[in-house]
């Protein structure tokens, strides 16, 4: 099934967001249809706890203020290590880099489909 256009936008926005706090290897998959309980996950991490908790505020910030969003739920924000923000639709990890690479959810969803990201790092990217 292809991801429907609120999921995207979601994602979308919550790329720019961690890409402006410098976050690194943003990804995104199609869980779906092997979840069933969310369509995507977006994966994000940075160096340190503070920078995790910033790219965090920027992408609930920026869901708040696009699309009237707020997290159905947070999980890890006092810990700054790994948080999760459910969005229902999306579920977004931003964690640090040390438990990005030893949880590797990368690799848990490797058999998902990608989802493409908007071009990062420039006023006005947009996905294609």
């Amino acid at each position: 099934m292809a991801l429907n256009e609120h999921t995207r936008t979601i994602i979308n926005i919550a790329a720019r967001a961690a890409d402006a706090k410098h976050a690194e290897n943003l990804a995104a998959v199609d869980v779906g249809e092997r979840l069933g309980i969310t369509d995507a996950f977006f994966f994000a991490s940075a160096e340190t706890e503070r920078q995790v908790n910033a790219v965090v505020d920027a992408i609930e910030e920026a869901l708040l203020e696009q699309l009237d969003l707020k997290p159905a739920r947070r999980e890890g924000r006092s810990e700054g290590r790994w948080v999760l923000l459910d969005y229902l639709d999306v579920v977004i990890h931003v964690q640090h880099q040390e438990d990005r690479v030893f949880y590797a959810l990368d690799r848990l969803w490797s058999d998902c489909p990608a989802i493409e990201l908007p071009h990062l790092g420039a006023p006005g990217a947009t996905a294609e």
